[in-house]
């Protein structure tokens, strides 16, 4: 009998990460009790994942593993990420694929705008993976997104939660003068630990990011998040609010970093509940509008319930 080995017509799957291939693994602490969330498997989240897939989207709830994601698809509540599902920076803490990514699909911003109306959503939070192939980083993308959901659904609000335009002159003014109702950029860590867990970016060049779009158009509301559990002090997360409050940052997230796989950064440790709350009620008497401070905190969560929030508390200021 004679067995033939095909080795040609057999592809080779690409690592979702190949420039972490080699690491060694990092090990984590068990994760506590506080961390715990219930598997997705309810009728609102089957719809909703329905609804993503027939429109070809990707959703930084799935690229991520956001521990949120049965939560808010429950509520037919979903993060669209534009721009491919390829990110051109290898951040230490992201799950989201590395490598050179595809063609922008010029029809993307018409399907995010009818999964929006499909959804119903009165507020719709949209993001993306860095760009740093294309000339403005996908600044236009963004702009062309935003102007299809609002001929859409022209009551939906729009949150972005964008990459930091490094070295993209002019990326920032496109994307503002589509007037987003909030612009999200997060910092992600304290400066300390930007060249082990964010090594592309720069800590400061963030921070005139989100200071520049309030000196472009007040009336846009500026957030930003960082994670905790990364081997920061505590020092340092004050000394972040305290330079976000200088660009005018109007709300602030806190959440605890999840090491996705074990070759990612580790979890230095699981900050308490405890602890959370503290950094909440710092952050609130150094003059930030909005704070949300827990160990499951995300970018996104609950955003169209705290952009209302948002809009009472800036009214409450003029009244």
């Amino acid at each position: 009998m004679v067995v033939l080995v095909d080795t040609v017509s057999v592809t080779q799957v690409r690592p979702r990460h190949p420039e972490k291939v080699n690491r060694p693994d990092a090990l984590s602490p068990p994760k506590p009790d506080w961390i715990r969330v219930r598997a997705p498997n309810t009728r609102g989240y089957a719809d909703t994942r329905k609804i993503v897939k027939e429109n070809g989207l990707v959703t930084v709830c799935e690229e991520a593993g956001c521990p949120n994601i049965g939560e808010c698809w429950d509520k037919k509540h979903a993060t669209f990420m534009i721009m491919g599902d390829t990110c051109t920076r290898a951040c230490a803490f992201c799950n989201v694929k590395t490598g050179m990514p595809g063609a922008l699909d010029v029809t993307e911003p018409e399907h995010v705008a009818e999964a929006t109306f499909k959804l119903g959503l009165a507020h719709i939070v949209i993001t993306s993976v860095d760009r740093d192939d294309l000339a403005d980083g996908g600044a236009e993308h963004f702009a062309r997104t935003i102007r299809a959901i609002r001929a859409r659904c022209p009551t939906t609000t729009i949150e972005i939660l964008t990459p930091d335009f490094l070295r993209k002159d002019g990326a920032l003014e496109i994307v503002v003068a589509a007037k987003p109702d909030v612009f999200n950029h997060n910092l992600e860590t304290v400066p300390s630990r930007y060249l082990s867990v964010r090594p592309g970016a720069r800590y400061f060049h963030s921070i005139r990011v989100l200071q520049r779009v309030k000196e472009i158009d007040p009336t846009i509301f500026t957030k930003s998040g960082i994670m905790v559990g990364l081997g920061e002090e505590r020092h340092e997360v004050l000394q972040v609010m305290d330079d976000l409050r200088s660009a005018n940052v109007d709300f602030l997230t806190i959440g605890q970093y999840l090491q996705p796989t074990r070759k990612h950064h580790a979890v230095m440790r699981y900050v308490t509940p405890d602890e959370f709350q503290g950094y909440e009620k710092v952050a609130y008497t150094k003059g930030f509008l909005m704070v949300s401070a827990s160990p499951l905190t995300r970018s996104s969560h609950h955003a169209g319930e705290d952009f209302a929030k948002l809009q009472a508390a800036r009214d409450a200021m003029f009244r």
